[in-house]
């Protein structure tokens, strides 16, 4: 274990001062700045589909398997394994850890940067349909390194893809893992006093029994998981909230409060305040719903849909649900426990046990922190199998499907060793690989910005494969 704490006392500052940089420069303008992009060139989608998208995604829902054993997903199922993905630890934690670092206006500028970025989910989604491929078993293959290599033809379409891929199984297969088990593992020993270790080896071999079934039945608990979770989830929130109903104007107040003047809370200057809460919004933004980041196309892109744009308007509302109202949510649960009078948060308190103390500061500290170690065992499970799913992808366009059984073996390595690392160094080793999947992403999506803004007009029946016409018209 001092081997361990050696290695991340050395890696430590180094990835923290690469992450500020990106997170501080890059992510919010990328973030920000493809969003209004995408937005404009939609013609505001995420307003005028918004209802569309909630009639798609509930048309189709169904439990049923798949007709004549036909390939890929129904629609409802591509949206569950999304949101699976998109509704981890980051909803819960990451909503905690950027009120704590960026104070409660880290929240406003969460949702400001969330709105804008449900054009770019539009837009992954519906470009994981229009170029996904049909492999040699006749499974589906698609994701961002299918309209990378579209966009952009020859040498730089195939580096750039590849460098996508590796940074894809490094992310979600690996980092991604990691961040899932340590938080459950963190609210599990909290809770029940279990050792870390324990509940890392335990999740490590739950996940290896439901990787041998393969894509299908990843997709088929996904399906099921998310929609009790969620509700899980809410019904505990709701009904703290209701018991602080006096509390939560205020909650809203200080979100405002301290958004434009996060001094009073951060310290230093209103230029540093401002600049750390919009960072860390953006980065827990990423972290919730995705958008940008290239991972939720891998499951858009399974789906049997009559057009692009249906299953566009599905991904849509999966990333409202997490960024809008369980996100929020969240905050308001903490906020309300710990900013009840617009007060400072109690230091050095971790993101982790920042949630848990909030509901036990309601229900008790056993009934609080085994309400959250719960949740966070089903949300961050269900985005281990998501994000294992979108890295397998990856994994197959890089090496082929031999590939595969290597790659799981690593992926279970790495769900228990992320349970004895400690939080910070496995939070700033996902945001580092987050932000290196964005840059090939946002550069594929922009340069097929035409085929996006043709579908988001006319509503195009489905192709397989783009049409050289619309590459022309970009």
């Amino acid at each position: 274990m001092d081997f361990v704490n050696q290695i991340q006392d050395f890696l430590l500052p180094i990835i923290q001062k690469i992450n500020n940089y990106l997170g501080d420069y890059l992510l919010i303008v990328i973030l920000l700045g493809v969003g209004i992009f995408f937005t404009i060139r939609t013609r505001f989608v995420q307003v005028r589909c918004f209802g569309e998208g909630f009639k798609n995604m509930f048309g189709d829902f169904s439990f049923k398997k798949n007709q004549n054993n036909e390939k890929g997903f129904s629609s409802f199922r591509a949206f569950t394994t999304a949101v699976a993905a998109q509704i981890g630890t980051g909803n819960i934690v990451g909503a905690s850890g950027a009120i704590l670092v960026g104070g409660p206006g880290a929240i406003f500028w969460m949702w400001i940067i969330s709105f804008f970025s449900l054009s770019i989910i539009y837009s992954e989604a519906v470009l994981a349909i229009k170029t996904r491929e049909i492999d040699s078993d006749g499974n589906i293959q698609g994701g961002p390194v299918y309209y990378i290599k579209r966009a952009f033809k020859g040498k730089f379409g195939k580096v750039l893809a590849c460098f996508f891929a590796v940074a894809a199984v490094l992310t979600l297969g690996f980092m991604g893992s990691m961040v899932q088990s340590n938080s459950i593992s963190e609210s599990f020993s909290e809770a029940f006093h279990v050792p870390t270790w324990v509940i890392g080896l335990v999740l490590a071999v739950v996940c290896g029994i439901i990787y041998l079934g393969g894509t299908k039945r990843i997709g088929a608990v996904a399906e099921k998981i998310v929609p009790f979770m969620a509700v899980f989830y809410l019904l505990g929130c709701f009904i703290l909230l209701g018991i602080r109903i006096t509390a939560i104007p205020n909650a809203f107040v200080v979100i405002f409060k301290y958004a434009f003047s996060p001094q009073a809370i951060l310290g230093g200057s209103v230029g540093f305040a401002i600049k750390t809460a919009i960072s860390q919004g953006a980065r827990r933004g990423l972290f919730c719903n995705e958008a940008g980041m290239g991972s939720t196309p891998h499951a858009h892109a399974q789906a049997n849909v009559e057009t692009a744009h249906k299953q566009g308007t599905v991904a849509m509302i999966g990333a409202f649900i997490n960024s809008f109202i369980i996100l929020t949510i969240t905050a308001l649960v903490v906020l309300v426990a710990f900013y009840p009078k617009g007060t400072t948060v109690t230091p050095l308190i971790d993101k982790t046990k920042m949630v848990q103390g909030a509901f036990s500061s309601v229900f008790g500290d056993q009934v609080g922190s085994s309400f959250v170690a719960l949740c966070l065992l089903f949300f961050g499970f269900s985005t281990i199998l998501g994000w294992n799913l979108f890295g397998k992808i990856n994994i197959i366009y890089l090496f082929g499907k031999k590939a595969v059984l290597p790659y799981s073996i690593l992926a279970l390595g790495f769900t228990f060793i992320g349970a004895c690392f400690s939080n910070k160094i496995v939070w700033e080793l996902q945001d580092l690989f987050n932000q290196l999947m964005v840059i090939p992403n946002v550069l594929g999506l922009v340069a097929l910005a035409g085929v996006v803004a043709i579908e988001a007009k006319n509503h195009e029946p489905l192709i397989n494969d783009l049409e050289a016409s619309h590459v022309e018209e970009l």
